[in-house]
């Protein structure tokens, strides 16, 4: 099997010259350039198409990718509703510190 690159190189080689694939059976449903040289590709890009013409059945995939993000923002919803509640009870505890310290300054208390 020949590298991904010098596959796209033999690609690359052909797209230069204008091709006319229509009718061929390794040609795509719907292919033909207007004009041009007709050339028939080579039998190694036949033979890659048609190896390349496994359908595969992403629908399983998308589904669990899907229910993936979806539990990831149902973790990342809770996470920042528990960041927010402790951001107010960290305020509540500072300014109940701070209230507490000005009545036992106020009441002339010495900690010594």
């Amino acid at each position: 099997r020949e590298s991904q690159v010098e596959l796209r190189e033999h690609i690359d080689s052909l797209a230069t010259g204008e091709l006319n694939l229509g009718g061929h059976p390794c040609a795509p449903q719907g292919v033909g350039v207007q004009g041009g040289l007709t050339q028939t590709p080579p039998p190694e890009l036949c033979r890659i198409n048609e190896d390349q013409k496994v359908a595969l059945d992403l629908d399983p995939y998308v589904k669990k990718l899907l229910n993936a993000r979806r539990r990831v923002v149902l973790v990342n919803n809770i996470l920042q509703n528990a960041q927010e509640r402790l951001r107010r009870l960290n305020h509540s505890v500072a300014k109940e510190t701070v209230r507490r310290r000005a009545m036992l300054e106020a009441g002339g208390y010495q900690g010594k």
